[in-house]
């Protein structure tokens, strides 16, 4: 009966898709601009594999080489393939998952290969969203298409070959091993089994199983290099290879569904996918790509820019990826299995890199997720005490610094999203900011973090005080007066490390005296010598999101910041130091467009009354960071976060306070931008005389009258509207002149509620 209701319930998924179809078909189609290649070069680290918007299943090639490079599994110039896996991360900075590895062979391999390769030609390589396909250098064809858990395999082996499937739960990559590992039979077309493993997650564990649309001959188990008899077996290193007879170079297909919670749960998710047409699978997992890309339409005559475009806004669609079952069971890090009450329980939350551009995007793309992302951490918070930092497979990888969790919830409170509980979430963003552990407790002692005490301190320290701000937003909003001058407070804890005889928001030690030498080029990698986390003072001085205007004061006056800001853009790119971070990439003076921390920068201008220079630099961004092909990224593209800012800028508009519901003006670059929003509303941006050397703002129109403000409200843009831009060659130098027309600033607020 349970099988009957679940095979319903996933025809109703596909049949959903297709209804789309006709739809799409009258309308431009979008998936035809997003090449997944890109950022597979460099050092932007995603992957070309076949997924779905946020699913669980990331089918994609490893090339098996270990490296920075390889986070993803994958990078643009090897040219080997050890195996496709069904998990992978997407543009991070550490390697991890590529769990349930497979390999085709011609023959059984020896069991003397741990790693089995095969050359390949990107020549014979093929990726749109949904798909992948690549035809290897021993004749073999693969191609693959997904479900949300559920891989589909299509393998077209030479005529004269015995086909094998080979299954290599040992494989794995940088940071990731194997902790246990198990492969059994259910009937000569099925097997399953599990991978736990232990890495950047402290512990993880993949549920699998697989089926084959032919019956295989024969199971041939090993554990490592030792060969073993039966039908299960179970070890650190199991290996299992199907071997198939008499197949002439008919195509062999195999669907592998993945459940955090047992085999059983993973059996069931094979019902995603009826029957064995790969055809009807990777046309349906194209209707999702295209009903995402839908969201956001752009006209424009520049194709290479539409291909940067739509790349982008398909690479905010990848994470987070789905953690739960079909009926929102999952298993967490503690072993626990449970149930979401309403929704899904998602997972990789790179929060340090997102909440400052992709989150903000998810509250007019993705309001329907926003809730299920916010009702995943209150979860997280529920089992483990706090918000999570960084969440990989619901352990707490404790990645990076601040807690960030709390501007992104803090965000969907202050848009007045729904479907959670506002009350815990307060008292969820409260604890995090109360706990004593991540340097809190220094924190709220010294009102900063003492470098002596406590590695990367100044960057802790201005990023608790911006996270410090969006909870006073909250408690604000809540009639929380007492918590609201608490941490409005501790909101300006980053004026401790400004040294106005430099210029910089530079360290102290706990005796209250500056760290020296001081160095502003000087970048450290280790977290723990160093002051700046992937930065230098350079790239970190700036970090004060929500008072723009207080950090211009500390400077002596806006014109003097104004030229602080010319500077970043302008000095030598050199960084100091025998240990420099390779993150700090993407260099216009020492602006680093390759890392999260520099991605408001371009924007404070518009604070403080020069918005014609947003303009100019964030054009000049654009042009030199994002292009269409492999090394298309500056660097890691980080869960979405660098494609976000791409996503935003384009179109004209950034949330240079993610948390602060106002989207200062860019340089719009094509000619319509339409939002598609909730309620059969949309937000039309227009830009007449846009194009290459057209930076500049000349006036802007909002409905049909002038508007003289450079930036729009959150409220003011989902309630759908048209804001026109005139565009030219040479800076309007008054609009945005006067202070009456900028961004809000938290000293700009305290004024006003003063007076």
């Amino acid at each position: 009966m349970k099988h009957s209701k679940l095979r319903k319930f996933f025809q109703r998924i596909l049949q959903a898709a297709f209804v789309a179809i006709p739809f799409i078909a009258t309308a431009q189609q979008l998936t035809k601009y997003v090449d997944p290649f890109i950022g597979t070069g460099a050092h932007g680290h995603t992957y070309p594999g076949a997924t779905v918007p946020f699913g669980m299943v990331q089918l994609s090639p490893d090339n098996g080489t270990q490296g920075w490079d390889w986070c993803s599994g994958y990078h643009f110039t090897d040219s080997t393939i050890a195996g496709f896996s069904h998990t992978h991360l997407s543009g991070t900075g550490i390697g991890d998952l590529c769990d349930i590895s497979v390999m085709p062979s011609i023959g059984l391999v020896a069991d003397s290969f741990n790693l089995y390769r095969q050359k390949f030609s990107h020549a014979n390589e093929k990726a749109t969203p949904g798909f992948y396909s690549v035809t290897l250098n021993n004749g073999i064809k693969a191609a693959f298409t997904t479900t949300e858990r559920c891989g589909l395999h299509q393998y077209t082996f030479p005529k004269e070959a015995d086909p094998v499937i080979r299954f290599n739960l040992g494989f794995a990559i940088n940071w990731d091993s194997p902790v246990e590992t198990f492969i059994g039979k259910i009937n000569d077309s099925t097997i399953v089994g599990y991978r736990y493993s232990k890495g950047w997650a402290s512990i993880q564990r993949v549920y699998f199983a697989a089926r084959t649309s032919v019956p295989y001959t024969k199971l041939f188990l090993a554990n490592g290099t030792e060969s073993l008899t039966g039908n299960s077996a179970k070890g650190s290193l199991i290996k299992g290879q199907l071997l198939f007879k008499n197949m002439q170079g008919k195509t062999i297909s195999m669907k592998v569904a993945l459940s955090s919670v047992n085999t059983e749960k993973a059996l069931l998710a094979l019902g995603e996918i009826q029957g064995w047409n790969f055809n009807v699978v990777k046309k349906a997992a194209e209707a999702k790509w295209e009903m995402e890309l839908q969201k956001i339409v752009i006209k424009s005559a520049d194709e290479e820019s539409k291909k940067i475009f739509y790349s982008a806004l398909y690479h905010t669609c990848v994470a987070p990826v789905l953690y739960s079952d079909a009926d929102g069971t999952y298993q967490n890090s503690k072993g626990q299995v449970k149930k979401m009450p309403n929704g899904q329980r998602f997972t990789v939350f790179s929060l340090w890199d997102t909440f400052r551009a992709l989150n903000p995007l998810f509250t007019i793309t993705q309001p329907g997720h926003v809730t299920e992302f916010i009702n995943t951490m209150l979860a997280f918070y529920e089992e483990n005490g706090l918000l999570p930092v960084w969440d990989l497979s619901s352990c707490e990888t404790n990645c990076m610094t601040g807690y960030h969790a709390i501007p992104v919830v803090a965000d969907a409170i202050l848009k007045n999203a729904k479907g959670f509980d506002v009350a815990k979430a307060f008292a969820a963003m409260k604890k995090s900011a109360m706990q004593n552990v991540r340097g809190t407790d220094l924190y709220r002692q010294y009102g900063y973090i003492p470098q002596d005490k406590y590695g990367s301190s100044v960057t802790v320290t201005i990023e608790y005080a911006y996270d410090d701000w969006c909870i006073a937003q909250v408690a604000k909003k809540l009639g929380k007066m007492d918590d609201y001058a608490t941490f409005i407070k501790r909101s300006a804890s980053w004026k401790n490390l400004f040294d106005p005889s430099t210029g910089f928001i530079r360290a102290k030690n706990s005796d209250g005296n500056w760290v020296n030498p001081f160095d502003p080029y000087l970048s450290e990698h280790d977290e723990h010598k160093a002051m700046y986390t992937e930065g230098n003072a350079w790239q970190h001085s700036f970090f004060v999101p929500h008072d723009v205007k207080g950090l211009a004061t500390a400077h002596g006056s806006n014109d003097l910041f104004i030229k602080k800001l010319d500077s970043l853009f302008s000095v030598s790119s050199q960084l100091s130091g025998g240990n420099t971070s390779p993150d700090v990439s993407g260099l216009i003076g020492q602006y680093a467009h390759g890392n999260e921390p520099s991605h408001h920068i371009a924007y404070m201008y518009t604070y403080v009354g020069a918005a014609w220079k947003t303009q100019e630099r964030v054009r000049g961004i654009i042009d030199s960071m994002y292009h269409a092909r492999p090394d298309g990224y500056a660097g890691n593209e980080d869960c979405g976060q660098m494609s976000a800012w791409g996503v935003w800028s384009m179109a004209g508009l950034y949330p240079g306070n993610p948390s602060g519901g106002q989207y200062v003006f860019a340089s719009p670059q094509f000619n319509e931008v339409i939002f598609k929003l909730a309620g059969n509303k949309s937000f039309v941006i227009r830009a007449k005389n846009a194009g290459k050397g057209r930076p500049y703002i000349q006036s802007v129109q909002l409905n049909n009258h002038p508007y003289n403000k450079t930036y729009i409200q959150h409220a003011t843009m989902i309630n759908g509207g048209v804001l026109e831009f005139t565009m030219g060659d040479q800076p309007n130098k008054t609009f945005g002149l006067l202070p009456a027309t900028w961004p809000e600033s938290a000293s700009s607020n305290q004024q006003k509620i003063a007076q």
